[in-house]
């Protein structure tokens, strides 16, 4: 099967037919050929010149499609060439070939021409001043140098440049990919912490109030609603302070409002009484030292989302809340009754145990939450291991 070389460049089209053409001019003004060239010259006259630059015109149309081809026959071209009066332009664009045959072909072949051509021109070199011992036998080598190893030289440095420059572009458009991966997570991360700081901070308010609101709608006791009105207005006060605290993390440095500060383990106090005023049988047991400011954060919102679930899913029965620290852990604990209900209290997104999960991967912790059999009864229990050793006690 026959194969196909690729359409070449319109610029080696326009190269070799400038060639072609020079050579036709320099030749038709007597310009560019040597005229007096001794015993070597078997060909004299102009028309012979043209068939060696003719043939490496066309070698020149094939200096990127086939550069290594276009070599060899330019070379035997070249050869041709020395047989005659020699035109300027053959030589010319022999140099041409020779450069673009280092710089366009296999990085083998270009490394064999630097060492072939560098080898010819000191052969060219030695040699004549060896055998004929005049300086002007160092020309010869000179004019090598200059048509052989010059453009093979100059075609290799310019390739090493090209290399370069491709392989940093590499780097760069690698670095940009990076860079705009690590922007991606960052976005992702910050969303998902958004999503829990959210979650956390209003679920358990609303639960609340959609609980209490049921019970003030469908009792016809006045006192009854007055309690539930009043459940229902700390629990928005309560959110929306919540939500300013959010706020106040997003808004910038340079914003007019300070951000509210972050939840500690001595407001879990707080947190049992509004989840005992809602309805829930709590017991807390807090024994701990300073913890990390993550750590903290952390703990307390795994217990305010328990108790959340607890209101929404729990049968009636004691929450207990335990809290203590050993081996550099601080181990969270909630567990409520556990058994079979109608439906929850109040809907739910379903990202609690998400988040919590998420709360205590991020401080390379471990998480469980599941039914589990004790000797009060069946118990739904939430359980957190968080290590101390992230950052130094507040």
């Amino acid at each position: 099967m026959a194969v196909r070389l690729p359409r070449p460049p319109r610029f080696d089209v326009y190269a070799g037919l400038g060639g072609l053409l020079g050579g036709l001019l320099l030749a038709w003004i007597g310009l560019g050929t040597w005229t007096s060239r001794g015993p070597l010259t078997l060909f004299d006259g102009t028309w012979p010149v043209l068939v060696p630059l003719v043939v490496m015109s066309g070698c020149e149309v094939l200096r990127r499609t086939a550069p290594r081809a276009a070599l060899l026959i330019g070379t035997a071209a070249l050869a041709l060439d020395t047989v005659t009066q020699s035109s300027l332009a053959t030589i010319l664009m022999f140099t041409d070939l020779l450069y673009a045959a280092v710089l366009y072909g296999p990085p083998a072949s270009a490394r064999r021409l630097q060492w072939i051509t560098g080898l010819l021109t000191v052969a060219a070199t030695v040699v004549p001043l060896a055998v004929w011992r005049v300086p002007q036998a160092l020309l010869i080598g000179v004019v090598v140098g200059v048509v052989a190893y010059g453009p093979a030289s100059t075609g290799w440095i310019v390739r090493n440049h090209r290399d370069a420059a491709e392989a940093a572009r590499l780097r760069a458009e690698q670095t940009a990919l990076l860079a705009e991966t690590d922007r991606v997570q960052a976005v992702t991360s910050e969303r998902s912490r958004m999503a829990r700081e959210l979650h956390d901070m209003v679920a358990n308010h609303l639960s609340a109030i959609a609980i209490h609101s049921t019970a003030a709608l469908s009792l016809d006791d006045p006192k009854t609603s007055r309690e539930a009105l009043s459940v229902i207005r700390e629990n928005s006060v309560e959110g929306l302070a919540e939500m300013r605290r959010l706020i106040g993390i997003l808004r910038d440095a340079g914003g007019d409002r300070e951000p509210l500060p972050a939840p500690t383990l001595d407001g879990l106090a707080a947190l049992a009484d509004g989840a005992r005023a809602n309805g829930l049988e709590v017991t807390l047991d807090a024994a701990h030292d300073a913890v990390p400011a993550p750590v903290e954060l952390a703990a307390y919102r795994i217990v305010q989302e328990s108790l959340t679930n607890a209101l929404k899913h729990a049968c009636p029965g004691r929450v207990a809340v335990t809290l203590a620290q050993r081996d550099g852990v601080l181990d969270v604990a909630v567990t409520s009754p556990f058994g079979d209900r109608g439906g929850p209290r109040a809907p739910g997104s379903g990202a609690g145990l998400v988040g919590m999960r998420e709360r205590v991967a991020l401080l390379g912790g471990v998480f469980e939450a599941g039914p589990e059999e004790s000797a009060g009864g069946r118990m739904w229990a939430v359980r957190a291991a968080l290590p101390l050793s992230e950052g130094e006690p507040a």
